[in-house]
């Protein structure tokens, strides 16, 4: 059995010394998931909140007509279903793995919410990256409310600049280092793999990217 010792090497939890999971090591254990397994569906109970500590999740919902909409793709360290602690009873959202090694660690919202209480600097970060989440899907929103492709994928460069950018100041280039596949950046720009493709592609014969795999290059200021 594993336990919730693994929060503390994740950025949220880092201000909260080990002895303080001491009373609840022993009732966690973490959830393996294969490729497209669910780890919550929509209108699920809401009781916990969940710590990637390997893989990727996907969030999102689906429309009337059965079309697959991306709230957010989340990577290790991350955490959702934070909602729980709000005292919302169900999930509004689906949560599922997107690869054949995700590792989940669920936490129970009451035992959360006890260590929100009893600790003041780990309440104020965890409340700051609720924060941050909510700002995020604010951005991405705008992002999809952009009419064409080239515009919404611009956008979203600028968003993976301020995550992943990483300054060269040899060249004065951005760098951006990644987690995404194109197939996910597509599902998160709304839009097609071949469309996006095409747009990436026209972009680097314009000088204003490069890019190789999880890299992309900014050669040119984005307007």
């Amino acid at each position: 059995m594993r336990n919730l010792w693994y929060l503390e090497s994740v950025n949220l939890f880092k201000m909260l010394c080990p002895h303080k999971f001491g009373a609840y090591k022993d009732s966690h254990t973490f959830n393996d998931y294969k490729k497209e397994d669910y780890i919550y569906f929509v209108d699920d109970t809401s009781n916990k909140v969940y710590l990637i500590t390997h893989g990727k999740v996907k969030l999102g919902y689906y429309t009337e007509q059965g079309d697959e909409i991306v709230k957010a793709i989340l990577t290790k360290g991350e955490v959702f279903g934070e909602n729980s602690i709000l005292g919302n009873e169900k999930h509004t959202e689906f949560a599922k793995s997107i690869n054949n090694n995700t590792t989940i660690c669920p936490i129970d919202a009451n035992t959360l919410q006890g260590l929100i209480r009893d600790n003041k600097s780990f309440a104020l970060g965890f409340y700051k990256f609720m924060d941050f989440r909510i700002k995020k899907l604010e951005r991405r929103l705008k992002i999809l409310l952009y009419k064409d492709t080239k515009t919404r994928f611009v956008e979203f460069l600028k968003e993976m600049c301020e995550e992943y950018g990483i300054k060269c100041d040899d060249t004065g280039l951005d760098i951006i280092q990644h987690p995404y596949t194109q197939k996910e950046i597509a599902a998160l720009i709304g839009t097609s793999r071949p469309t996006l493709n095409i747009t990436m592609n026209e972009l680097k014969e314009d000088g204003i990217i490069d890019f190789h795999q999880k890299t992309i290059k900014i050669l040119k200021k984005i307007a």
